[in-house]
């Protein structure tokens, strides 16, 4: 209950209030006539069939494998209680946006003070990446959240290792890791954490061990159930779900240097190598995907082989990829709406913050490495996004999980600057006092020596 408190709080209900109304106009005006297509429709006819059928199942009867299934359990849940309406969806993602600005809000006032954690706070409602991904059915928001609050109770835990945020520390854990599959590397990333921590001393090593055996168990007590209904559904070993292979094959084929839209982005494996796709049916599900993507990641390997002349290139429109400052991604209202005014007003908002984040989150970077200690999660984190992006294919997308840590690292950077200049006022004030003290006239009365001999004299005399 303290730990909620301590979210709850005057500045963190005006930031969460300002988030909200901007999250709401942007889905009532951008977002307006939004329906789902591409994965968000993946994941809403998920949701249909879990409702009509009680069917994990992309095709009516064919348990599928091919998602995670948090995010399309919610979106039925939502379904079920309000109807089958994407619009009560993506409030719900409105208030889960929200949620992550306060977390970055408090997260910039534990690290800086109340001030620059407020300037922190605002910059997150504002700043378009943090809003575009509230206006559909992805996975993106509800992610990033969960992500910000694992990286601020892990903050919190190494200050105070209670058994209440080792409980949150791996419930968090988990849900990250059903929400999207490569969620389940961050279990991997907190055992380094863990270990990094004890191995410098920052805490002892009794409670680095109790915390991460904790963690570790929660976590694993609800994935491995789901790992357990994928292995009876396909016979195979699939932890959360597939879908890494397709993802190579639409990065790594010969049209994805060819297309100047998607060059060095991602095609659909049936656009780009249709050869392939083909050689599966339409209904395939189960263990048809397992072998479908285990086949998509054997030709991508196979692409990357034949042609090592141009990995470079290809790697390095990776890494500039994901770091555009718009977004290309066909299913996002500003790009289904583009001659929207409010759209426009978006994107021009897009290409003039988002460097200015940069910037600045690269400068914090630098200039807060001597608290290392509390930010490790976060560079864990950002090299992991990075490495991925480079692997996979570099996307605006692909960095939503660390669009939250940008906003900490530029926090940063103004925290910096303002230290900076408050060390220079107060030098100058020194400064001043100390030539005041040498050129300031003395107050002790100046003796008249003539009148002092004399004084002396009759003294004497007498």
């Amino acid at each position: 209950m303290k730990h909620l408190l301590w979210l709850v709080s005057q500045s963190a209900i005006s930031i969460f209030s300002l988030a909200l109304i901007i999250r709401v106009a942007y889905n009532l005006t951008v977002a307006r006539d939004y329906f789902p297509l591409h994965d968000s429709l993946t994941y809403q006819s998920i949701a249909y069939n879990l409702l009509r059928e009680r069917c994990y199942c992309l095709l009516p009867h064919l348990p599928t494998v091919d998602r995670a299934p948090l995010w399309p359990t919610i979106i039925a849940v939502i379904y079920g209680s309000f109807g089958p309406h994407d619009h009560t969806v993506r409030l719900f993602l409105s208030i889960v946006g929200s949620v992550t600005c306060v977390l970055i809000y408090c997260f910039a006032r534990d690290l800086y003070g109340k001030q620059i954690g407020t300037f922190a706070g605002v910059l997150a409602a504002i700043y378009p990446f943090l809003y575009i991904y509230d206006g559909w059915l992805y996975s993106e928001s509800l992610f990033t959240c969960l992500l910000q609050a694992l990286c601020y109770t892990l903050y919190r835990l190494q200050y105070t290792p209670r058994w209440s945020l080792q409980l949150l520390s791996g419930l968090l854990i988990g849900l990250l890791s059903l929400t999207r599959p490569n969620g389940l590397a961050i279990l991997l990333l907190f055992l380094i954490w863990g270990f990094s921590l004890g191995y410098a001393k920052v805490l002892p090593k009794w409670d680095v061990s109790k915390s991460m055996l904790t963690t570790v168990l929660v976590a694993l007590t609800l994935i491995i159930p789901w790992g357990v209904r994928n292995y009876t559904v396909t016979h195979a070993f699939v932890p959360i779900a597939v879908g890494d292979g397709k993802v190579l094959l639409g990065a790594y084929n010969n049209m994805i240097l060819q297309q100047p839209y998607y060059l060095g982005v991602w095609i659909l494996p049936t656009i780009s190598v249709p050869s392939v796709a083909q050689q599966f049916a339409p209904d395939c599900a189960g263990p048809c995907e397992v072998q479908r993507d285990n086949t998509y990641r054997y030709y991508a390997e196979q692409w990357m082989l034949q042609h090592p002349d141009k990995m470079p290139y290809l790697l390095a429109l990776h890494i500039s990829n994901t770091w555009q400052t718009t977004t290309q991604e066909a299913d996002l209202p500003i790009n289904r709406f583009p001659e929207r005014n409010t759209a426009q007003f978006v994107v021009i908002m897009m290409k003039f913050l988002t460097p200015i984040v940069f910037i600045l989150a690269a400068l914090g970077l630098f200039m807060t490495r001597k608290r290392w200690r509390d930010l490790l999660f976060l560079y864990l984190l950002i090299t992991f996004t990075l490495i991925q992006c480079v692997v996979l294919y570099g996307s605006s997308r692909f960095r939503a999980p660390i669009e939250p840590m940008l906003i900490l690292l530029t926090a940063g950077a103004i925290w910096w600057m303002s230290n900076r200049r408050k060390n220079h006022s107060r030098q100058r004030e020194q400064t001043q006092l100390s030539l005041e003290k040498v050129i300031a006239p003395s107050n002790k009365p100046v003796s008249n020596s003539s009148n002092d001999l004399v004084h002396r004299s009759d003294t004497f005399i007498s």
